[in-house]
């Protein structure tokens, strides 16, 4: 790859590194084709993404987040019994792999204080949290909390699902959206790596929450729901947080189905980004500064099938999105004031289902 400044100087013009996670193998409906964790080069300028190759060969890594200062890649497999894999960043090596404490791991975080990576397992509706060594590997877990319940539908929420462990960056808090359970449950996470659940927040029966994104100043929160299609804005109360009305992330004469699944919000904190898979599209929704209501502004056809992850470029002007089912990885740029996408590049990338600036 050619670039004016290399990579991770941090000049308007660098690349940065893309780190893509992936199914490496037939998992329910997904029939993954890649190898591993991927590494390229993203031009922030042009929307191009360069180099892509295989960095960390591992089964199913569906989930990564990156420690650039300890030079680590943490890596969920997911499928049956999970782990949880440490990779050395500049090589892929793998330095180490834990018990996930649950079936399908599904997404991971550092935690406010840097000290633990707290995980999600899906299927089995567990949490867990693990200590950072000094090598930057992860020692067994230090608490695991079992989510229980289920609610109205009889195929998808069962029993407890939790789809995110996301970090509050104003509280440090770990928020937990649970697809089984209709709710966002926050927890605590003290120096030991205990967990001490703080509060519930529930959503109308039926949605199932996904995944969550904090805007700009974290004052406020907005939840993706996975089976209802909609956006939830959620503001502070005290330690806690309070749904506001669902906002659909569908037009209004769609009657097919359909999931959300990514949410994105822009550096401006005026637009969220969500994708929805099975329409096969990129929902633009306008935030309103003073309410922090959002509102659809209108979809714009992904170009592929399953639109999952998503990822904004530091500046908010250029949108990647990873097509998982149809093997593609799209940049769009990104007209706030329009509400507006346009497409700019296609690259083909084995089933792709995370994207991780580092």
């Amino acid at each position: 790859m050619t670039t004016d400044t290399a990579p991770g100087t941090g000049s308007p013009g660098a690349a940065l590194p893309l780190f893509v996670g992936t199914y490496t193998e037939r998992l329910g409906h997904v029939h993954g084709k890649a190898e591993g964790v991927l590494r390229g080069a993203f031009d922030p300028r042009s929307g191009e993404v360069h180099g892509i190759g295989v960095l960390a060969p591992t089964r199913n890594p569906s989930w990564v987040a990156v420690d650039p200062s300890a030079g680590v890649l943490y890596a969920v497999n997911e499928g049956g019994a999970g782990t949880v894999s440490t990779f050395r960043l500049s090589d892929g090596t793998l330095l180490g792999q834990v018990d996930s404490h649950g079936e399908d791991p599904c997404h991971l975080s550092l935690s406010a204080d840097g000290r633990h990576v707290v995980v999600a397992n899906y299927s089995s509706g567990t949490i867990a949290a693990f200590p950072r060594l000094d090598d930057g590997t992860l020692g067994e877990a230090s608490d695991v909390v079992q989510h229980r319940g289920g609610s109205v539908d009889p195929e998808r929420q069962s029993s407890a699902h939790p789809h995110m462990v996301f970090v509050d960056p104003v509280s440090g808090h770990v928020l937990v959206p649970d697809l089984g359970l209709d709710a966002v449950v926050g927890y605590e996470l003290d120096p030991k790596g205990t967990f001490t659940e703080l509060f519930r927040v529930s959503v109308p029966a039926g949605s199932g929450p996904r995944h969550l994104v904090a805007a700009p100043d974290g004052q406020r929160l907005y939840l993706v729901t996975e089976l209802g299609n909609t956006v939830i804005p959620l503001t502070r109360a005290g330690e806690g947080l309070v749904a506001g009305e669902p906002v659909s992330t569908l037009p209004q004469d769609f009657t097919g189905s359909s999931g959300a699944a990514a949410i994105r919000i822009s550096p401006s904190g005026r637009t969220l980004v969500v994708s929805n898979r099975g329409h096969d599209s990129v929902a633009l929704l306008r935030v309103d500064p003073a309410s922090g209501v959002p509102v659809l502004r209108g979809t714009t056809e992904a170009r592929g099938s399953g639109p999952r992850d998503m990822q904004l470029s530091p500046d908010g002007r250029v949108l990647l999105v990873a097509c998982q089912d149809s093997g593609l990885l799209h940049g769009f740029r990104l007209d706030e004031q329009a509400g507006r996408l346009e497409h700019l590049h296609t690259l083909d990338v084995p089933t792709p289902v995370c994207l991780v600036f580092a």
